[in-house]
């Protein structure tokens, strides 16, 4: 998608374009294979990686971000490649299951299926039962007999034999002991639906070596991609039932990572498990024998891994020194304890880059570690018996596309030295830039701001919670509401000698003024004194996850939300509402929210998001930018922190140390109108890139009428269905899938729970058919390949607000839209018309709304 072509640098779009792509030009570059650590370059951002077996000897095996199958030598020629079915693979497990010493390729896919590959890369067979993705596979022996065993977001796991076919089917409803938390229906949302009490997705599948030869089969299975650390199930292979359940509270928090070891050389293998969490992860070591789990805290090991930061902690059993060892990776850092795991503290070796999986091969005992997560394109091995392995790490700089998104960076820094500022026939636009002066250097701010009258840097700061009398509150719901994380401890006093000395500078501050949690941080008093003490200067208060919905939100908006805004529009301030999921293209169009929708305080509210774990930020784009373009308000804002990426909270690589995710979203986004960016600081030099550009001119920011690519069809966004609502905001919850629930409703915007990571999007999905999305995988640059679809209040007939302050949609646009647009209605679930008289099932009516896209 581009905004006019001529109000917009070339530079800004070669950004955009150069570092998107997804294949690198492969390098001519022999790796060095005699180094302790050598890149390969592949050119694919590689996901995953494992080692694979041939007579001849071990390989690796790599799966890439689109989902591609490729096999390297350790000297680094591409032995065979396999696109596959073009959708991710959540795993990927490689044995001899025919007995002619060559490993066959497994994988589980996000389409459903597992498939089954040669060791020269052909595709021998595929199973699935259905569209829920496969997301872990395996293999087992029982009387020297071997078995594939998969399972996934369906809730069940499956042993096929050799060649594909089903042997058999357990389902986690008969022996799950995992206790969902309740989602109770209600008159506000009658569909709110939970999964069974006993039941779980599929997380991890790994078989158990035992010292008499036999195998037991581990099912690690979970119901919350956030939020607790599932169950350990153990089973003989075929059997019905486990033989051990046991819950698994020792990391507190989800497991992102399981390998199977045998610590003591018994001969029985034990569990090594590694957390995913936003920080304090954890390993554990789970002893099937005597059901014990020996925990360390990884932030007792060495205070660097404390540090905040979207990580999964992934261990290997290695030699190291003549000792068995424990082999931990963790974002950009890694460190080696004794096997014993009875060493508390420990050397850490930091590197400049986190990486996308990491991998043992148990016949070299080297570690392959896949891509890194900034864009990389290499798999790098790893050899802990050479010396100076740990220094290359510390100074690794990958080849490939990490190598050209750094060049092509430079390059654009040189261009902008010699850039000649457009004149535009309007000032530009201001763009405000939350939290980013923290962490900037003094003379850089100084410098950007002397040079330029935009971008904007606002103090960003904390007001903390107050200690008030809370019985003026006129719900008892939100008397009692508190948010976990906060102290309550200030006076108002307090707080406003604080805001005075965030109010120092000269332009303005960013704070949060509540969250979904409480928005009641501080009184409403305690605010608007707030906003005075700014005394004229610019306040952003940041509001995130302010997305529940029910009679005492609605209560809670109109005693305080609103009455804050009032006061906003006449103090210089501004309302960043940071939700998350559906909210934008849902629950705002709830009539809580209807004063927002008529524009009433289009000067106040800044529609924004947080783009995590919703898998679905091409109706958020689409909806932010809607609301602008039809006047409800007149700024729009994006936000990032590194895990902007994360569609998959359980396999949670989101530790770009190289944002140049965050700089294509952001020139993308002030591109399309933009205005007002909450930036978590990453890396500041390369983000001043982003800065110049809107500083020089480069980076145009329009207004809507100035905008020639949106799609002359908008979508006018009724009051949510509530099944559609309900699977929206459900992302969490990863065990959802009931097939009778999918075919029943099929959705304009489905596929949106928690049980759909990488899944393809169906064929009548907005998503596919305007969007230009093919899986749910949390596209925040959709393309819109034929136009913008702006999603809007209603425009036309009995649904249409007429009275409402923002005007009709068409008076904001450029004036060729002014006959031309035609609106579909949708409530999310079906198509609606516009006398609100027929309703269209989405899973037909699609195909007369494809034809005008």
């Amino acid at each position: 998608m581009k905004t006019i072509i001529n109000k917009m640098s070339f530079l800004v779009l070669s950004t955009l374009v150069t570092s998107a792509c997804t294949v690198a030009s492969p390098s001519r570059l022999t790796p060095d294979v005699t180094s302790a650590l050598y890149s390969i370059e592949t050119p694919y951002t590689i996901s995953k990686v494992r080692s694979a077996n041939q007579k001849s000897g071990s390989y690796i095996v790599g799966s890439s971000y689109e989902g591609t199958l490729l096999a390297v030598d350790y000297d680094g020629k591409v032995l065979w490649k396999n696109k596959l079915s073009g959708y991710m693979n959540h795993d990927v497990w490689t044995q001899d299951i025919n007995g002619d010493g060559n490993d066959e390729i497994l994988t589980a896919n996000a389409d459903g299926h597992v498939y089954c590959l040669s060791d020269k890369g052909q595709l021998k067979w595929s199973f699935k039962v259905n569209d829920a993705p496969m997301y872990s596979v395996t293999t087992i022996k029982k009387d020297n007999t071997s078995y594939v065993v998969a399972g996934g977001f369906d809730n069940n796991f499956y042993y096929l034999d050799t060649q594909g076919k089903l042997i058999k089917t357990i389902a986690s409803s008969t022996y799950s002991i995992e206790q969902a938390r309740p989602n109770k229906a209600t008159k506000d949302n009658p569909k709110a639906r939970s999964q069974p009490a006993k039941r779980h997705s599929i997380n991890f599948l790994r078989s158990l070596k035992q010292a008499d030869g036999s195998e037991i089969l581990a099912v690690q299975g979970v119901v919350n991609s956030m939020q607790g650390t599932g169950a350990i199930y153990l089973f003989n292979p075929l059997d019905d039932k486990p033989f051990v359940s046991n819950s698994l509270k020792a990391t507190r928090s989800p497991i992102g990572d399981l390998r199977v070891v045998d610590v003591n050389d018994d001969g029985n293998q034990e569990i090594l498990l590694g957390s995913t969490k936003m920080q304090s992860q954890g390993i554990a070591l789970y002893d099937p024998k005597t059901k014990s789990q020996t925990v360390i805290s990884l932030k007792k090991l060495s205070p660097i891994f404390a540090k905040f930061g979207y990580r999964v902690a992934q261990t290997e059993l290695v030699e190291y020194q003549g000792e068995k060892s424990i082999f931990i990776l963790y974002g950009n850092s890694l460190t080696i304890i004794p096997a014993t795991m009875k060493k508390t503290k420990s050397s850490v070796v930091t590197g400049k880059y986190s990486f996308n999986d990491m991998w043992k091969d148990p016949a070299t005992n080297k570690i392959i570690l896949a891509s890194s997560q900034s864009g990389g394109s290499s798999i790098h091995v790893l050899d802990l018996a050479k010396q100076g392995w740990d220094k290359q790490f510390e100074n690794l700089n990958p080849p490939g596309k990490i190598t050209a998104i750094l060049n092509n960076i430079d390059k654009v820094n040189q261009q902008l030295t010699h850039y000649q500022e457009t004149k535009y026939n309007h000032k530009p636009l201001p763009v405000y830039l939350m939290s980013d002066v923290n962490k900037t250097s003094k003379q850089v701010v100084k410098k950007i701001t002397k040079e330029y009258d935009s971008p904007i840097f606002l103090d960003s700061g904390n007001l903390g919670t107050e200690e008030w009398d809370r019985s003026i509150i006129p719900t008892k719901v939100y008397q009692k509401k508190r948010d976990r994380r906060k102290k309550y401890d200030l006076s108002q006093n307090e707080i406003l000698e604080k805001a005075k000395k965030l109010y120092r500078g000269d332009v303005g501050a960013a704070y949060w003024g509540g969250h979904g949690n409480d928005p009641y941080y501080r009184s409403l008093d305690t605010h608007i004194k707030t906003l005075k003490v700014a005394d004229g200067k610019k306040s952003v208060l940041i509001f995130p996850e302010v997305a529940h919905y029910d009679k005492d939100f609605e209560i809670m908006l109109e005693d305080f939300m609103f009455p804050l805004a009032e006061a906003a529009q006449k103090l210089n301030g501004n309302l960043f509402l940071r939700n998350k999921h559906t909210f934008w293209q849902s629950m705002i169009y709830k009539k809580g929210w209807s004063r927002l929708l008529s524009g009433e305080f289009a000067d106040v509210f800044v529609p924004a998001m947080e783009e995590t774990t919703d898998k679905s930020m091409e109706l958020s784009v689409a909806a932010r930018t809607g609301l602008w373009a039809s006047g409800s308000v007149n700024n729009w804002g994006a936000r990032l922190a590194r895990d902007n990426t994360s569609y998959d909270r359980l396999r949670q690589h989101s530790h770009q140390m190289l944002p140049n995710h965050a700089l294509r979203q952001y020139i993308y986004s002030v591109a399309n109108g933009a205005t007002y960016i909450n930036n978590f600081p990453v890396d500041q030099a390369h983000m001043k890139t982003f800065w110049d550009l809107i500083g020089k001119g480069a980076l145009y920011v329009p207004k809507p009428h100035e905008i020639l690519s949106y799609s002359p069809v908008n979508i006018g966004m009724l009051p949510p269905d509530d099944h559609y609502l309900d699977e929206g905001s459900n992302v969490k919850t990863t065990s959802l899938f009931d097939q009778k629930v999918e075919d029943e409703n099929p959705m304009v915007f489905s596929r949106l729970n928690g049980s759909w990571p990488g899944a393809p999007v169906t064929e009548w999905d907005f998503s596919r058919y305007a969007a230009g999305v093919k899986e749910r995988r949390l596209g925040f640059l959709p393309e819109y390949p034929n136009g913008l679809v702006l999603i809007t209040p209603p425009q036309q007939g009995v649904f249409a607000d007429d009275k409402a302050a923002r005007g009709a949609l068409v008076d904001h646009l450029h004036p060729i839209y002014k006959n031309i647009m035609q609106e579909y209605l949708t409530d999310g679930r079906e198509y609606i018309s516009a006398d609100g008289k027929q309703r269209f099932p989405a899973k037909e009516f699609y195909k007369t709304v494809e034809k005008k896209y």
